[in-house]
């Protein structure tokens, strides 16, 4: 029992972090019905913990450090991948509805696997593409079985933008991920986190103003509230509960106890919102949770290069 402890530790910490991550979708629709503009709730969810991560940093003991090269390389390279993310993922979640938005999003671990081909010489084998195919078509029926967020935020994007939207989520999270295997081994998990949501704070300050889009901050207590929660929830406490759980167990299984997020995303739309998701979405709800499963199942890799998984949905 005692020699369990560890991997029992590491799956509540993975599913703990899968759970806050699921609650990404509800809380932002919440936010649209405060009356909240997409690109606001990306910016402002991320301001507030790019703040809190950088008082963890300064009083933490010891501080952790970065060079100028990998603040560059994180900073402005992962900070514009997460700051793509952050407003993608809301056009997603708004055109597509929540259960489709986190479908849509775990195609990213195939996009890592295609990716890591010409960036770091990895194989692809007959496995691989059939899994990737069957989460295509899985977030396809799970897209199709579902609905937006309309009845509730009124005007939103339409259907085609949240797929768009979803895919390009799921790019910039693939991004994160290869990134994330050359800086976490090097500069630790705190540092990384730390710049690499300080530099989407940056650029989403400058560049949606450019762009012509709101960066208004929540006009209700509520809204301020479903923000922080987004920010300390869905941004810093999962993404080191998932830290937490690599650093007890390997990161295969640690990935597949985190694919509860789209569970439990689709079930809080379904109780909070009524965004139902008939037969066939469920069905492709499933084929997506468990194809993700499978691949990480069936391609363990060693305890010793956990280290390099330590990335999640942001």
């Amino acid at each position: 029992m005692l020699q369990n402890r560890p991997h029992i530790a590491g799956t509540l910490l993975a599913l703990a972090a899968g759970t806050l991550w699921g609650t990404t979708g509800p809380l932002s629709t919440a936010l649209y019905a405060e009356g909240a503009e997409l690109t606001s709730v990306g910016f402002w969810r991320v301001l507030v913990a790019a703040v809190a991560l950088v008082v963890f940093v300064v009083v933490r003991r010891p501080r952790p450090r970065m060079p100028l090269r990998g603040l560059l390389i994180v900073g402005l390279g992962g900070g514009a991948m997460v700051a793509l993310f952050e407003v993608a993922y809301q056009y997603a979640i708004a055109g597509a509805g929540v259960a489709g938005a986190a479908a849509l999003l775990y195609t990213a671990p195939f996009l890592v696997t295609l990716l890591a081909v010409p960036l770091l010489g990895e194989r692809i084998t007959a496995l691989r593409l059939a899994l990737a195919v069957a989460v295509g078509v899985g977030a396809g029926m799970t897209v199709a079985g579902g609905s937006g967020a309309d009845t509730v935020a009124g005007s939103m994007p339409t259907q085609a933008s949240g797929i768009i939207g979803g895919l390009l989520a799921a790019l910039a999270y693939a991004g994160t991920t290869l990134l994330a295997r050359y800086a976490v081994p090097r500069y630790g998990a705190a540092a990384v986190l730390t710049a690499e949501i300080g530099g989407a704070a940056v650029l989403l300050a400058i560049l949606l103003p450019l762009a012509g889009r709101s960066v208004a901050p929540p006009a209700t207590a509520g809204g301020w509230v479903y923000v922080v929660l987004l920010a300390l929830g869905a941004i810093i406490a999962a993404n080191f509960f998932f830290f937490g759980a690599v650093r007890r167990i390997d990161a295969a299984p640690a990935a597949v106890a985190a694919t509860i997020e789209p569970v439990v995303g689709a079930i809080l739309a379904l109780v909070l919102f009524s965004q139902a998701l008939n037969p066939t979405g469920w069905l492709g709800l499933a084929v997506v949770v468990s194809s993700v499963a499978l691949l990480y199942l069936r391609e363990r890799e060693p305890a010793g290069a956990a280290v390099l998984d330590e990335a999640g949905p942001l």
